[in-house]
């Protein structure tokens, strides 16, 4: 208890100037540092012999005119207070309160601290305390902070980037630089000067307990390549980079913070190893290096001495014969391996006599200022040893541009550092990072996903939502679970493949190994099905699985973050390629550098706007459009999407299902597309047929149906059928002729239990007559035709067409549809009669029906005719989601292909996007709708190509395809809900329109 008071008393007699250094050497003092058991002679010249080629390789090293008078003349006024101040950097926290902010402040005024580590916290706290103790500093603060994933490290509310072992699995080194490119941006905007990063350790250790994924790998080529191109990032941005931890902490199993490390190599394998990428790095223009707290008997002969407080590692090694000439950081001093071996203050003093310029995270620095006051007095250093590293600071101070210091500017610093373009390298560095160490029989990626039953199981205690999600919007796959391995397996026999996704914590220094139970599972698992195991965590949790020869499939995604699950998924599915190679050895099978190729399929993937070339800032812009239409009550939902080169950039849902805002609009929703219809279902089947000659554009109607044989509509041309240039009159209210008086359906037609006789379904408790279809295609025929010939949209093209498709093929359309392309593009959200499948709350309620049906019409077609048809209709009748709807106009817009699977051939694609009659003011090509003529209104903003296509639907929908852009645009909505006939609000107000207008405006040119 005495010693605690007196140590107090003496922290704050210290923290009020009770003590100074000029008073000592009045005195005469004898020193008290009385625990150094050498020292050590320092000759300046010795130091940085080989590093003229560095300062002329890199002309901010070279020491400037303006940089040297700024020097001499800061130093040259200095007190020894100050300048043994500057050998300080403190740590410092934003998350704190007031007293350890007074603290910092009494640090800064008392001691002249040279620099600030900063710890948890925030960004804006960060800013303002940055900008609090700068201004109370008379030559500013060095800013510092572990950012070795950048500032997310320490810093909440900001942008985290992958490890550096995820990194070290990424070829394309362009990729890393750009990491630190980044890295440097947020440093620089939150007052930074110093990144402490990038670890060069190399990882050769599976045990290391502190390092692991913090390093870039176990291959000294790899981490260096790795770390010049990290460090060229930051420092680029005028940041500057840290190698640490010198000489080597990458093949250790004790914890620094805890204990002193052994490192017991021979010199010559250290320079093998672990200092080669210090020389590499040194040659590439770093300027920084931390030394770490180590045990290295073949550089330092005392027993269990720190290399931090090394003068034959600090000095011999590092300065001497490696030629740094670089700033010289020690490892945090509070750290045990330090701390433990020498008391505060001394532990300090024999770093600063060891070769370091910055003491780190000193413990007490009023007692370390003492310790090396007295040395100085007492000839333990000269002044020239304080004035090479005082002065190497303030140089790297004007270097940072300290000499002109200017307050953060804190406005909008939270955006400023998390900007979108992160996210769009992030979806890069998965894309290149994710790997494949087994492919039995090139199982990946997943091609017949229309024979394969696919089902997930869960491993890990961590989110895996966006794996599944994106996995669902390829295919159908079924979550499975059960507590007991046997149970799970049961239920797992009716699939043809489980992919197996471990999903353990993505926070660092979290358990990332699998449970004993875990790996049995993974076993079992394996023995009775065909497994795609998927671990979302570092490689070496695969260490513990002893066998692999069972796993058909094998994928490391690195960390569980949403981006690596999503980019994970699309690699099963062959959106993406394999790129990534180990960063470490596994085993035997899987060593350093491995990693298996997998094939590209031309399926849907998922990005960022700009790695397509779009600006997302107006890209958002769709939101507020979209919402304009909730709040304006034009409809009550909608679903957008927007895809551009094979990529989905943008799906966001909107309102509910209805005005009362119950049930949110879900992206899997399955909206009614009216007569997206005719594109989407009929239309491709017609194409197939045209592709085998069934029918050419000049074949007759006549001929296609014996209905029309002897009707004067016989030699309507199918190019004409198709660019509704038939005469044809726009429709029928087929339903009106089977009401009676009172607008209820009559008896004659309808039942409201199904029998053989009465078998479609119109409606809830509504069938019609099986065969009232003969009645419409009779109604058709006899119907009149036009006057004269000119353009007329008319729903009786698909149904007829409908009709024809069924003829030829012996199928009915829905099946057709599903067959030829539904179940090989993976639209399985795709059909009719949905309530098939889905049930009423995944459907929004199209319209509340008065007239004929007399209910709220959800899961039921609205179209009239379509409903009369039970549901299955040439020109309406279809239910989807956004997503499935573009995988069909990708398939369109890649001309027939899709999957590597080929639908049709691309001279039919080519021919039937064709505007045929375009000269005699019809925009129709076969089938598509296009953009509007000159002069003329239309479905477009009027900004997309001549050659883009799509439709538009009754219900609020749209679907448009650009081959120029390669843009795919969908929006689905129920604007028809409650009531049909209400003007068309959504289309008087050109939300869709203007929509697709900011999808060509964030273009970037």
């Amino acid at each position: 208890m005495h010693h605690s008071f007196l140590r107090i008393f003496i922290f704050f007699s210290l923290a009020i100037g009770v003590c100074n250094c000029a008073s000592k050497k009045e005195v005469n003092a004898k020193p008290v540092v009385n625990t150094i058991d050498t020292i050590h002679e320092f000759k300046q010249n010795e130091i940085g012999k080989s590093t003229v080629s560095r300062k002329e390789k890199f002309p901010f090293l070279k020491d400037s005119d303006g940089e040297s008078k700024w020097v001499d003349s800061i130093y040259g006024k200095m007190t020894l207070d100050e300048k043994l101040g500057q050998l300080f950097m403190i740590s410092a926290y934003s998350n704190k309160d007031s007293v350890h902010f007074n603290m910092i402040d009494r640090m800064i005024r008392n001691y002249k601290i040279g620099g600030l580590i900063f710890f948890q916290g925030g960004p804006g706290r960060q800013a303002r305390l940055t900008n609090r103790f700068q201004s109370k500093s008379k030559i500013p603060l060095f800013i510092a902070i572990d950012a070795e994933w950048g500032v997310s490290m320490r810093l909440d509310s900001t942008y985290r980037f992958p490890w550096n072992m995820t990194l070290g699995a990424i070829k394309d080194k362009e990729l890393i630089r750009k990491v630190g490119t980044q890295m440097g941006k947020e440093s620089k905007r939150l007052g930074i000067n110093f990144n402490f990063a990038p670890v060069l350790d190399i990882n050769t250790n599976p045990k290391n307990p502190i390092i692991g994924f913090r390093s870039f790998g176990e291959d000294k080529v790899n981490v260096t390549s790795s770390a010049i191109a990290l460090m060229k990032g930051v420092q680029g941005e005028n940041v500057f980079s840290t190698g640490k931890h010198f000489p080597g902490h990458g093949d250790t199993e004790t914890d620094s913070h805890y204990s002193l490390p052994l490192v017991n190599f021979t010199k010559e394998r250290l320079e093998q190893v672990e200092l080669y990428p210090y020389r590499q790095m040194f040659d590439e223009g770093l300027v920084s290096v931390m030394v770490a707290h180590l045990n290295v008997p073949s550089l330092e002969p005392r027993d269990s001495y720190p290399s931090s407080i090394s003068y034959n590692v600090v000095t011999g090694l590092l300065q001497k014969e490696m030629g740094f000439d670089g700033l010289i950081f020690t490892d945090a001093l509070n750290m045990k391996a330090a701390s433990n071996y020498r008391k505060p203050g001394e532990i300090d003093l024999e770093a600063f006599l060891a070769g370091n310029d910055m003491l780190l995270c000193a413990e007490d620095v009023p007692t370390a200022m003492e310790k090396l006051c007295v040395a100085y007095q007492d000839s333990l250093f000269s002044e020239e040893r304080l004035a090479y590293s005082v002065k190497k600071i303030l140089k790297f101070k004007y270097k940072a541009g300290l000499n002109h210091y200017k307050p953060i500017n804190t406005a909008n610093i939270s955006a400023d550092i998390n900007p979108s373009e992160n996210t769009a390298l992030q979806y890069q560095l998965y894309e290149n990072a994710i790997t494949v160490l087994k492919n039995k029989e090139t199982l990946l990626p997943i091609k017949s996903i229309e024979k394969t039953r696919i089902a997930y199981v869960k491993l890990g205690d961590d989110n895996n939502t966006s794996f599944v999600s994106t996995l669902k919007k390829y295919t159908e796959v079924t979550e499975i679970a059960d507590a007991n391995i046997d149970s799970l397996n049961v239920k797992l026999k009716n699939f043809d493949l489980v992919i197996v996704g471990f999903h353990k914590s993505d926070k660092a220094w979290k358990n990332h190994a699998f449970s004993e139970t875990e790996i049995q599972w993974v076993n079992q698992l394996a023995l009775q099905n065909k497994v795609i195991l998927d671990v979302f965590t570092k490689p070496y949790s695969l260490s513990a699985i002893p066998d692999f020869s069972e796993i058909e499939g094998l994928i490391v995604s690195y960390q569980n973050s949403d981006i690596a699950q999503e980019v994970s998924a699309e690699l099963i599915f062959g959106a993406i390629d394999a790129k990534g190679k180990l960063p470490v050895s596994i085993s035997n099978d899987f060593k350093v550098n491995f990693g298996l190729p997998t094939e590209k399929l031309d399926r849907l993937g998922f990005t960022a706007p700009e790695n397509v070339g779009m600006n997302p800032k107006i890209l958002a812009k769709i939101d507020s459009i979209a919402q304009k239409a909730i709040d304006g009550k034009m409809t009550p939902g909608a679903q957008v999407l927007v895809a551009r080169k094979g990529k989905v950039i943008y799906q966001k849902s909107f309102g509910y299902h209805s005005y009362d805002n119950v049930r949110k609009v879900q992206n899997s929703d399955v909206y009614d597309l009216a007569s997206l219809t005719k594109i989407l279902a009929t239309l491709p089947n017609v194409m197939q047929a045209y592709d085998k000659g069934k029918v050419t554009l000049d074949t007759k109607l006549g001929v296609m149906l014996p209905v029309f044989a002897n009707t004067d509509k016989k030699d309507i041309a199918f190019k004409e059928l198709l660019s509704h240039y038939a005469r044809f009159e726009a429709w029928i209210p087929f339903y009106k002729s089977t009401l009676d008086s009172n607008k209820i359906p009559m008896e004659k037609y309808y039942r409201k239990v199904p029998d053989e006789v009465f078998s479609k379904q119109v409606a809830d408790s509504l069938y019609i007559l099986k065969d009232y279809n003969d009645t419409i295609m009779k109604a058709i025929a006899n119907s009149r035709l036009l006057p004269k010939k000119e353009y007329k949209y008319s729903d009786f093209t698909f149904l007829i067409l409908k009709e024809y498709l069924e003829k030829i093929n012996h199928k009915t359309l829905d099946v057709q549809a599903y067959e030829n392309f539904y179940r090989f593009l993976g639209a399985n959200n795709t059909l009719f009669n949905p309530l098939q499948k889905f049930v009423k709350t995944d459907i929004p309620p199209t319209e509340v029906d008065k007239y004929f049906r007399h209910q709220v019409l959800q899961g039921y077609v609205h179209d009239m005719a379509a409903a009369m048809e039970g549901g299955v209709a040439g020109h309406a009748g279809l239910f989807s989601n956004a997503m499935d709807v573009a995988k069909i106009m990708q398939m369109y817009l890649q001309k027939g292909h899709y999957g590597g699977h080929t639908y049709f051939s691309e001279k039919t694609f080519n021919e039937f996007n064709t505007c045929y009659f375009c000269a005699e003011g019809n925009r129709r090509a076969l089938g598509f709708d296009k953009q509007q003529l000159p002069g003329t209104q239309g479905p477009t903003c009027g900004c997309v190509s001549a050659s883009s296509f799509g439709h538009t639907g009754f219900t609020g929908t749209y679907a448009w395809a650009d081959p120029e852009t390669e843009i795919v645009y969908i929006f689905l909505s129920n604007r028809t809900y409650p009531d049909a006939s209400a003007p068309n609000a959504l289309s008087k107000n050109n939300i869709r329109e203007d929509i697709q207008k900011v999808i060509q405006e964030a273009i970037i040119k």
